[in-house]
């Protein structure tokens, strides 16, 4: 495999940028200068409520959102607060990673 090869299949790509938007309510991906995947969220008191994930076309399969779903759960446990996970797409990573998220995370009761 020559180099050139080895560099195309590698799906990381080093212009990833993760920003926490206050003044949108959400967390964003960007991969190079596109906006690639949000995070919606509502500040509560003492919570920060997960609401939706969102991937832009084009941006499909990349391992993308998971790499935000981790950087938000990252920050809520960071500031301190704890995590209310509305999105289906979160939920699905918690059960998949539950560490260390669970004894920060408040699951919403069933409507």
């Amino acid at each position: 495999m020559s180099v050139n090869e080895a560099l195309e299949a590698d799906p990381f790509d080093a212009t990833v940028r993760l920003v926490r938007n206050d003044a949108r309510l959400r967390y964003e991906l960007y991969a190079g200068q596109e906006l690639a995947v949000i995070i919606t969220f509502e500040e509560l008191p003492g919570h920060i409520d997960l609401i939706h994930t969102v991937g832009q076309p084009g941006f499909e399969g990349r391992g993308l959102a998971k790499v935000l779903a981790r950087y938000a759960l990252d920050d809520v446990v960071a500031s301190g607060k704890r995590i209310i996970p509305h999105c289906s797409y979160v939920v699905r990573f918690l059960e998949k990673h539950p560490e260390p998220y669970l004894q920060y995370t408040d699951f919403p009761e069933a409507a």
